[in-house]
């Protein structure tokens, strides 16, 4: 017969495998897909109850249980090695209270030992290992899952907060600084705002943005997007000093970014303060912060406070509470996008929020409206905590309106009222009407006039609707049968402006091919693709002409985005704008001299090229490969006839290409296999 504590059991068994499951999706989503579903609160609620329910039943340990790991960033792609010292969380607390018991705690593990604390903000990014030897600079890795990272090494020497060659002399011959990556608030705008208007999915925030530059695979682009460093623990034999503070004072003078912020505290008074002052002035900070650190000053005491199998006992982490304000919605407008995807945006009453006032908060899809059950001016709920943009989080739905309605997502498309289609695969509707629909023209010639595509000064957003809705244009290619006559008839339109805008179109027709061909608005192609894409292809004809087959064959072009491309040439007005465009005088194929110095002696061989190299840069020798006849292709198969490795190739890279037989070349191999 079936007792009551068999069914007890059995309850926290299930909630048990529950809370691993959750919590093992919820730090894939945070830690390798950059894209959290929920906030640092509710993820340490859950493994704090996990934890208990582990400890109440030991019967039932597992070692791939995630209160047994750290959360992962590990990405393929990159060389992974093994940390000196592994990376371990912080315990996380939501109140000063569980931080004075922190310090009871540590003052009763000490015996009674007078201890200092060295308050530190948390910052809001990606966590990193720095190893320097004779003061260089020789590996960055990331936190990965704690016992081993990804080196990313290259990229972080575009950070220009971090020194690659200290100063002074009294540093160690080899220690290992640990910090944060993070991107300061003013780039991160810059980059959503570049990533909207390319209607590219936006960051929630900079710790995503930071992350997921970090793991990109072209430094370049790194570089361009502004990461910034902030350091904050040393460890190493014959360190100069005895105490933490006095140790990042002296990484300070070695040429380290060290927060202004660090301060030594004495006494839980003292830090009471420290963390009252900070809930307010983070708010004006550049970076984006999400709590405090609190450690012990000492590092004699640090030792013999040791550590749990998750985090240090001599430090704790506080977490600010995420600002949030409640409004009434007014309502939600549906916003077409130059791909035709229909984006809800819920228009509230303006509120005050983290020094910023919020009127408009994007509701992404249709089921996120489905899982709040937003009516018709319900009072919502505003976050946005460590992020920028902001996000309704909740409904307070004691204040409904009993009489209010449901949001219903709209059917028909809001601007020409083309039924709807439903994204396979995704969260997302769009209109099918490409070219009859307004906003999707309108939003393919804003894209095209952009200052990374074909650069036209004069022509803007509000221009841009302007000519469309004078019927002056009716798709990119009109924009090069307009004359200064007809623009300087616009109503605000000065006789200087419509010459600022002939000369931008003039000048347009200098734009190399790779830009125009990211000016295109093809679908899934973005700036980085179109590059790749024009390299292989050497001109438009070419690529009108290829298969899926021959498409996919090009360095990072998967089904989806040959499919995209396929589609696009397909539609005769499509093809009607590119000889229009080609009449007007754009190029529309790589200049010849691109291919001065070159051979066929790599003819018919499709090489992988990975790692870091000494002589050229990976993209210089994929520029060399295609010269020579050759074809980079992103993955090794059967087809493969070489593996061109450099320093820190990717091991899975290694082994399969050993697998297969496929020989591994060198940079000195390479550069003979071309010469003359």
């Amino acid at each position: 017969m079936e007792s009551l504590w068999d069914n007890i059991n059995e309850e926290d068994r299930k909630r048990i495998d529950f809370l691993r499951a959750e919590l093992t999706r919820h730090n894939h989503n945070y830690y390798v897909l950059n894209s959290p579903e929920i906030g640092d609160r509710e993820f340490d609620e859950m493994m704090k109850e996990l934890e208990s329910l582990e400890a109440q039943h030991p019967e039932w340990d597992d070692p791939m249980s995630p209160t047994h790991r750290v959360g992962s960033d590990l990405t393929k792609g990159f060389q992974q090695v093994k940390h000196i010292h592994p990376m371990l969380s912080l315990g996380n607390t939501y109140s000063v209270s569980e931080v004075e018991d922190f310090m009871r705690r540590t003052k009763s593990s000490l015996m009674g030992e007078t201890f200092e604390i060295v308050g530190e903000l948390k910052f809001d990014g990606t966590s990193i290992s720095l190893i320097y030897e004779h003061g260089r600079l020789v590996r960055a890795v990331t936190r990965g899952d704690g016992e081993k990272g990804d080196v990313v090494t290259e990229n972080v020497k575009t950070i220009k907060s971090i020194p690659l060659q200290l100063d002074g002399d009294d540093y160690p011959d080899k220690f290992e600084i640990r910090g944060e990556i993070v991107l300061p608030w003013e780039a991160f705008e810059r980059l959503n705002k570049e990533r909207e208007f390319n209607e590219e999915p936006l960051f929630a925030n900079p710790r995503n943005a930071a992350s997921g530059t970090l793991k990109m695979q072209n430094a370049a682009e790194v570089a361009r997007r502004g990461l910034d460093a902030y350091l904050y623990y040393i460890i190493g034999d014959n360190l100069p000093c005895a105490t933490h503070y006095d140790n990042l004072m002296a990484a300070k003078r070695w040429g380290f970014k060290i927060s202004e912020a660090i301060t030594v505290l004495h006494d839980i008074a003292q830090v009471d303060e420290f963390i009252s002052k900070w809930d307010i002035e983070r708010k004006t900070l550049p970076v984006a912060t999400d709590g405090l650190v609190l450690k012990v000053n000492n590092l004699r005491q640090q030792l013999n406070l040791g550590f749990t199998a998750k985090s240090p006992r001599w430090a704790i982490a506080y977490k600010f509470k995420a600002e949030r304000a409640l409004t009434r919605l007014q309502y939600i407008s549906f916003e077409v996008g130059r791909t035709g995807v229909i984006t809800p945006v819920a228009n509230l009453d303006p509120v005050l929020l983290s020094g910023t006032i919020v009127k408009r908060a994007s509701l992404h899809n249709q089921d996120i409206i489905k899982s709040l059950d937003i009516h018709d001016h319900d009072m919502v709920y505003v976050e946005k905590g460590g992020e920028i943009i902001p996000k309704i989080t909740g409904v307070e739905t004691s204040m409904r309106d009993s009489s209010s309605n449901r949001v219903e997502f709209i059917t028909n498309c809001p601007s020409c009222g083309s039924r709807l289609e439903r994204v396979e695969g995704e969260a997302a509707w769009v209109c099918p009407n490409k070219y009859g629909c307004a906003p999707q023209i309108v939003g393919r010639v804003q894209h095209f006039v952009g200052r990374r595509m074909m650069n036209i000064d004069g022509i803007g957003e509000e221009t841009a609707e302007l000519l469309f809705s004078t019927g002056l244009i009716k798709n990119i290619a009109d924009i090069y049968d307009l004359s200064h006559a007809q623009l300087a008839m616009l109503d605000r339109f000065a006789n200087r402006s419509a010459e600022r805008v002939m000369t931008g179109i003039k000048e347009s027709k200098e734009v190399p091919f790779e830009r125009v061909l990211f000016s295109l608005s093809i679908p899934y192609v973005g700036e980085t693709g179109a590059k790749k894409i024009a390299r292989s292809v050497k001109n438009i004809d070419n690529l009108m002409s290829m298969t899926h087959e021959q498409l996919t064959e090009i360095e990072d072009v998967g089904p989806r985005i040959a499919e995209s491309i396929i589609e696009y040439f397909s539609v005769p007005e499509n093809r009607e704008i590119i000889e229009r465009l080609r009449l007007a005088g754009l190029q529309f194929s790589l200049p010849q001299d691109s291919d001065e110095g070159g051979s066929d002696r790599l003819a018919g061989k499709s090489i992988v090229i990975s790692g870091t190299f000494v002589h050229h840069s990976r993209d210089e020798y994929k520029a060399l490969i295609e010269k020579h006849g050759g074809k980079n292709v992103s993955s090794i198969s059967k087809k493969t006839d070489y593996v061109f490795a450099g320093a820190n190739m990717g091991p899975s890279k290694l082994e399969k290409a050993n697998a297969l037989g496929i020989p591994i070349i060198d940079e000195d191999t390479f550069l003979s296999m071309i010469a003359d």
